[in-house]
């Protein structure tokens, strides 16, 4: 069994050790997203359940959950609702999928303006051409 420690983190090493600004976790503070540590004698000390749940927010940012979503995470993860859980993740796996396809006709773009735009043929690069053929091989 894993032992939480007792908090020992001010905020500035708290930042530091979730890879963020301190501005950031006030940031996170005022959106409800991070408690606020009670104060033991002059000093805030944060511990390892206010380091998870930091990772937590930095991990659902790069899923693509936005602050208001994240919150409403924390919020299920602590109840039994998990059709709404199930229902935000599968938005996001379709959003990205989304974004991934959208990724992948830029590339098409780019890998032809390579192609066209090699030293061995002559002429200007047909840049504009390139785009506006959208990557279907049309110039």
């Amino acid at each position: 069994m894993v032992r939480s420690q007792a908090p020992s983190l001010t905020i500035a090493k708290f930042a530091l050790a979730g890879a963020v600004g301190v501005e950031t976790i006030r940031y996170y503070q005022r959106k409800g997203l991070l408690q606020i540590p009670p104060a033991i004698g002059s000093m805030r000390l944060y511990g390892d359940e206010h380091l998870r749940r930091l990772q937590f927010i930095k991990l659902a940012q790069t899923a693509g959950f936005t602050l208001a979503e994240i919150r409403e995470l924390l919020v299920l993860d602590s109840g039994i609702d998990r059709a709404r859980a199930r229902e935000l993740a599968s938005a996001k796996v379709a959003k990205r999928e989304h974004d991934m396809a959208e990724l992948a006709k830029a590339r098409g773009w780019l890998e032809l303006l390579v192609s066209e735009c090699s030293a061995d043929k002559p002429g200007p690069c047909p840049i504009l051409a390139t785009f506006e053929a959208g990557g279907s091989g049309k110039i």
